[in-house]
């Protein structure tokens, strides 16, 4: 079967090159010439893992590229539509460019067209296309219009296309849902799977996949009622996190407890600093803006992105609360795409994380394995620095905040980074670590609805002194000069060293400095490791 893909950004070229892996042959088109030529070259301009294996392997074979939509859609016999549908204004989906390819395409539809839209949009989103295609030039009944939504995860997208949950067909008659179950009969039928070349996914040992045929109509509001519902759990799980944080509770036993029902499920549940990407934030707003026209106020869908944007400011309230003023303050931050294993940095919480804290006068240095060419387009008025590796971001910082939940994020060397920290403080906004481990190994450790346990191990020396949070507390050693403390007088000591933080307790409300002296060495006015000092959140 020939296949035409009509765009080629991330959803086009994975379906692309999918359907040429799976046997078909495939014409990939976009209007922007500059990017079928580097696609022809083999340069992929996404970061998608194993995309580029494959377009190695097809591209000249199965696979071939265009930048003229009237030709592929004359020699083929399925067009998918999988061009952009950004958020406009309103909310609503901008269909702009799909509509715009409709009326390019329309006076060459031969007999048995199949054209399936494949971009998210709104619910009878079809049956417009099917008045635009028929009022610029299309024949009646030489061709269908059908939906196959894409539920396609950034990271893993490969294989979610080739080992799917789920295939949904939305097929209002039977030429659509004959030659959409064609499409796809390699996977359905488990022929794909039986092939030694294909890709592996230890993960999904699929057999055949489940096809789901449904109305044009169901099928378009599967696709926007699926992502609201997962972004509405995430920002569901955030909120209680909020709670178990105040309450003293922990949000992964709280997790764990609520993933063991079946019916609720552990996937998208897991607290942080919210969602992003270019699909939960504008199918959310899409959904709510097609409900509203038709009547119904889905004002839970409001909540869950009021929600989620707060999460955001809500983890940079906690860093200032807990360094206090962040002018000047050297910020350490790791991770920059809106999700491990991608570059995308579209409505990344990261990103928006990052411009608070630079608007707020901190010094940031980030570090992230892909996404750090697309983060300079974004932040381009932006001052911040580029670092080449996780250590590098985080040295000689004032703090460390981990933003996105790369794998080589959660594998550190603790005991390189405590050393090369001006202060061992990190903010882990995807909950990577153990409290315990980190506290063990000496550092300050604030993650999302989990208590911040009090570091085991005393607090680093700078310069000779005792400090807390990275500041040198000198008062302690005037005290302990001034008191000529001997063993009996210890406590004494202590008392005075105690009313000498007070100055750091009101300057940061969140410490609870507890001073302590080791009987071993009476000696104080060395200012060696006799007093240590214990801070942590009350």
């Amino acid at each position: 079967m020939l296949i035409t893909v009509i765009g080629s950004g991330y959803v086009g070229l994975v379906s692309a090159v999918c359907l040429a892996e799976m046997g078909h042959q495939v014409i990939a088109v976009d209007s922007d010439s500059d990017k079928i030529a580097a696609l022809r070259r083999g340069e992929v301009p996404i970061y998608e893992p194993l995309l580029p294996e494959l377009l190695r392997r097809h591209t000249g074979k199965r696979l071939r590229f265009s930048s003229f939509p009237k030709a592929a859609v004359t020699a083929s016999d399925v067009v998918l539509l999988a061009v952009g549908t950004p958020q406009s204004a309103s909310g609503e989906a901008d269909l702009s460019q799909i509509e715009a390819v409709c009326k390019e395409i329309a006076p060459v539809l031969h007999r048995s067209t199949l054209i399936v839209e494949k971009s998210t949009v709104p619910v009878c989103t079809c049956e417009a296309l099917r008045e635009l295609l028929l009022c610029n030039g299309a024949r009646t009944g030489w061709f269908s219009v059908a939906s196959n939504p894409e539920f396609l995860r950034e990271g893993s997208a490969v294989t979610d296309f080739l080992y799917p949950d789920r295939i949904v067909i939305g097929a209002d008659d039977e030429f659509s849902s004959f030659m959409l179950r064609e499409v796809y009969r390699p996977l359905s039928g488990g022929a794909y799977y039986r092939r030694e070349e294909a890709v592996p996914c230890p993960a999904r040992s699929h057999l055949r996949v489940r096809l789901l045929v449904t109305s044009v109509k169901s099928a378009e509001l599967i696709k926007h009622a699926s992502n609201a519902f997962l972004a509405t759990k995430i920002s569901y799980i955030n909120t209680v996190a909020r709670l178990a944080e105040i309450v003293g509770a922990d949000i992964d036993e709280v997790r764990a407890g609520m993933g063991s029902d079946p019916r609720i499920g552990s996937e998208f549940l897991r607290a942080g600093i919210g969602y992003g990407g270019s699909c939960f934030p504008k199918d959310v707003a899409a959904f709510e803006a097609v409900a509203r026209r038709c009547g119904i106020d889905f004002r839970m869908l409001r909540q869950v992105a009021q929600v989620n944007e707060e999460q955001r400011m809500l983890f940079v309230d906690k860093v200032r609360q807990i360094l206090g003023p962040l002018m000047e303050k050297r910020i350490g931050v790791l991770g920059l795409a809106f999700k491990e294993d991608t570059d995308d940095v579209r409505e990344s919480p990261a990103i928006a994380i990052v411009r608070e804290l630079v608007r707020q006068g901190a010094r940031v240095f980030a570090h992230d394995p892909a996404a750090m060419e697309r983060t300079r387009d974004v932040l381009s008025n932006i001052q911040i620095t580029y670092a080449a590796d996780p250590y590098e971001a985080a040295r000689g910082s004032d703090a460390l905040l981990i933003l996105t939940a790369w794998r080589q994020f959660a594998n550190l060397d603790l005991q390189t980074l405590h050393s090369i920290m001006r202060a061992p403080v990190i903010f882990d906004g995807r909950n990577l670590f153990a409290p315990e481990e980190m506290a063990a190994a000496g550092f300050r450790y604030h993650s999302v609805g989990r208590q911040s346990p009090l570091v085991a191990r005393p607090a680093p020396l700078q310069a000779g002194l005792p400090t807390a949070m990275g500041y040198t507390v000198a008062r302690i050693a005037a005290a302990a000069e001034q008191a000529s403390a001997e063993a009996p007088e210890i406590a004494q000591l202590a008392g005075e060293a105690d009313s000498a933080l007070a100055a750091l307790t009101a300057n940061f409300p969140e410490l609870r400095p507890e001073i302590a002296a080791d009987t071993r060495n009476s000696d104080l006015k060395a200012i060696s490791s006799t007093i240590s000092i214990h801070t942590g959140r009350p």
